[in-house]
């Protein structure tokens, strides 16, 4: 072979070699849109969770990637423009947390990538055609808070023996608050409860809604992570009027409500970022098994135990991932 000729050659075979895994095309952007229901911090235990997921794999935001966020604050009718606004940044991949952000998604592209954060029963929501298959442009984690709400009710009851009326907030507009609320009344009725629904769909509704939840005396209260936007707010309600209080989200905790217990949701960001590197490699989401979660923990604040005057049973102490005290 000519010398020319074997240098072209060599030059050609260099090029289009696989790239090393982990590595990442020399100077590519990637960009990543987020859908979130409220905003967090920087800060956020999630967030530097994702972004540990993210480097371990070559993707750095403000270097070779780009995410673009958005928050609906208790407005998901917001979602379809939200949207829009992604792709006509033309994202390579959507990240969500939100149901109803994913089903906005889901409508408006079939080929741009949606990857779940912890989304509630994508199968029963539609979102995709089965966990093992997804069948379409959706995939990533659930947060399986559906299958464990019946756990949660049983700690609740066993953290409050007495409980018998338990508010419950929720999303209307949200299909899997709404799933979860159809069942919450026969989940109660097996722990000896009463659900006593306080339905918000707005942030309008909230002070209304939460006025007629405390007309009729809880012992309790349940938050369904579709209410975060108002989670300070919710929070001072209760403490107010003495409601003990359980929600999934662990970071609840450390504001002040009771009892939390749910997935760990570091985990699972951590986890989303494996999917969002192994679909911008190529593989498509059709292809990629919905996971779910298999840490859960259980966090009890005792300071408010404390201040509600209630006794929280050593058996429930004992089991706790952590008490705050």
């Amino acid at each position: 072979m000519k010398r020319r000729a074997f240098l072209a050659a060599l030059a050609s075979g260099l090029f289009a070699a696989p790239l090393a895994d982990g590595a990442q095309p020399a100077g590519k952007v990637w960009r990543v849109g987020y859908l979130g229901i409220s905003a967090v911090s920087p800060a956020d235990p999630i967030w530097e969770a994702f972004r540990i997921g993210m480097r371990e794999h070559g993707y750095t935001e403000g270097q070779n990637l780009i995410i673009e966020r958005r928050y609906a604050e208790g407005r998901e009718e917001r979602y379809p423009s939200f949207v829009a606004e992604l792709l006509a940044l033309k994202v390579d991949i959507i990240l969500t947390t939100s149901t109803q952000a994913a089903l906005a998604a889901k409508a408006a592209t079939s080929s741009i990538p949606i990857v779940l954060v912890g989304v509630q029963d994508p199968e029963r929501t539609g979102l995709v055609a089965s966990l093992g298959r997804p069948g379409g442009n959706v995939t990533g984690i659930s947060n399986q808070l559906l299958e464990v709400q019946a756990k949660q009710y049983q700690l609740f009851k066993e953290a409050l023996p007495r409980l018998a009326r338990l508010g419950v907030l929720w999303n209307p507009t949200n299909e899997a608050s709404a799933l979860a609320w159809r069942e919450t009344e026969n989940q109660a009725r097996a722990f000896g409860m009463t659900a006593i629904s306080g339905a918000i769909a707005s942030p309008a509704e909230l002070e209304p809604t939460l006025a007629a939840v405390a007309a009729r005396r809880p012992d309790g209260l349940y938050v369904s992570l579709t209410m975060t936007p108002y989670r300070q707010r919710i929070i001072e309600f209760a403490l107010s009027r003495r409601l003990p209080t359980l929600v999934s989200d662990r970071r609840w905790a450390s504001s002040g409500v009771l009892l939390t217990y749910g997935p760990n949701l570091p985990d699972i960001w951590r986890r989303c970022a494996v999917y969002i590197d192994k679909i911008l490699k190529g593989a498509k989401p059709a292809d990629l098994p919905v996971e779910q979660p298999t840490r859960f923990e259980l966090v009890i604040n005792l300071k408010t135990a404390e201040t509600l005057g209630l006794t929280i049973p050593p058996a429930l102490l004992a089991r706790a991932d952590e008490v705050i005290q």
